[in-house]
């Protein structure tokens, strides 16, 4: 059986920056060990898998070693592709069932806006090696589901830090993501470092932002951000959090390759 896969670039108004994601809308559903191979093959951070479920699809994200329960800028990048492709009319909202519950996307003129669960961050005694790991000094270090959060004095620390991914591997959690008030524009700056999941950076992760957005809203006093993940691609995400228990996410996406699977 042919199938297409489509190669997108999520959090990215060009091809080349942002995140890639492959996509994969299948014609009917695949076993677990082959979308686990096939996102290997494609050895992105993350490769989605989508069925057709009553009023939605069914989504599933596996990195190049494990299925995680929610990604954010292959959703984006799912949703792009569903609009593109037009398996959906562009005024169409874009629905997913996922072991993370029900995720929505919306289309908002050049931009996707994302409606996804938000992820509360408590302060815990930072691991005894963390600040080797890191090569850098922080004021604070909390937790949540995702991993580790950390808080850098500057986003140039956040910007210009190399931490030592293999020993980083030997934290209970070997995800980090580190972060600063913002520089030039942004309200804030994030980089998130997740060899746990098989990937040493990934450039831009609207997961992390469901933590980030009630970590800044407590210290900025705000609803609204600009923020920015200061990757080597690097990916510009408008976040939006009340104070409820949902975040909305908003990224743009390009096409980058279409192809097809033997």
């Amino acid at each position: 059986m042919k199938q297409t896969i489509t190669q997108v670039d999520a959090f990215a108004n060009k091809p080349f920056h942002g995140n890639p994601a492959a996509v994969c809308v299948l014609k009917r559903l695949q076993d677990e060990y082959w979308m686990q191979q096939v996102a290997a093959e494609m050895n992105l951070s993350e490769t989605a898998f989508l069925v057709k479920e009553n009023d939605g699809f069914n989504l599933r994200w596996f990195t190049p070693t494990v299925e995680v329960p929610l990604c954010g800028h292959a959703t984006l990048a799912s949703a792009h592709v569903l609009w593109s492709e037009e398996h959906l009319e562009s005024n169409e909202v874009a629905k997913f069932y996922t072991k993370s519950g029900l995720l929505i996307a919306k289309k908002k003129g050049d931009w996707i806006e994302l409606d996804f669960p938000v992820n509360y961050s408590q302060i815990t005694e930072p691991p005894a090696a963390l600040q080797e790991i890191l090569g850098v000094n922080y004021l604070s270090v909390y937790r949540n589901s995702l991993g580790y959060l950390v808080e850098l004095e500057s986003a140039t620390l956040v910007r210009e830090m190399q931490p030592n991914f293999q020993q980083m591997k030997t934290l209970d959690i070997a995800n980090v993501i580190v972060t600063s008030i913002g520089d030039k524009e942004y309200d804030f700056v994030s980089r998130f470092f997740a060899p746990g999941l098989g990937i040493n950076e990934d450039p831009v992760t609207g997961a992390a932002h469901c933590c980030l957005a009630p970590f800044w809203r407590e210290r900025l006093n705000k609803d609204v951000f600009l923020a920015y993940q200061a990757s080597s691609r690097g990916g510009i995400i408008k976040v939006n959090y009340t104070g409820e228990d949902r975040v909305f996410l908003a990224g743009q996406a390009v096409t980058v390759m279409r192809g097809e699977l033997q």
